[in-house]
């Protein structure tokens, strides 16, 4: 038998906004009214993204459906995509990220996709700087320092030498 190796991350929980400081409330705030102007006619699942940058400009994004699928996009690359090309000299110092149904906030806290945590990664390299992400939900806030939390085994540059 191999050798095994356990994996483990740290989760923060918060149990209300109100347990976070002003700076992440506005920022889930920003998440939480860009995932009610979510594009998403076939899911009907809303997700919104907020971003603050390391300059201190909050840039938001949602999901944006197409009925030819995959021709979408998630809230979170809309988001960051935006601030890349706006704000190209500002990384991601906080991402908050939540999801709604029917009008209603989830209960449980919404994760990123595979492919946003993969964008996200390499924006967490590039300025070098690890990005703070807050994960809404009514019941609690989930939250992590640093996208390798959620993609501990990532593909980055260093594969392509």
């Amino acid at each position: 038998m191999g050798l095994n190796v356990e994996i483990r991350i740290n989760i923060e929980e918060a149990a209300r906004p109100e347990d976070l400081s002003a700076k992440e409330q506005q920022v889930i705030s920003a998440a939480k009214n860009a995932a009610a102007r979510a594009y998403a006619p076939y899911s009907k699942f809303h997700v919104g993204a907020a971003l603050l940058l390391t300059s201190g400009e909050l840039v938001t994004g949602n999901n944006q459906e197409n009925a030819a699928y995959p021709d979408g996009l998630c809230a979170e690359r809309v988001a960051m995509f935006a601030a890349n090309a706006n704000h190209p000299d500002s990384g991601i110092q906080l991402l908050a990220v939540t999801a709604m149904m029917n009008d209603e906030f989830l209960e449980e806290p919404v994760y990123p996709c595979g492919s946003c945590r993969q964008s996200l990664l390499e924006s967490e390299n590039r300025f070098q700087q690890p990005i703070r992400i807050l994960m809404y939900g009514k019941n609690r806030i989930q939250i992590v320092n640093s996208v390798k939390d959620l993609l501990p085994l990532s593909f980055d540059a260093s594969f392509l030498k």
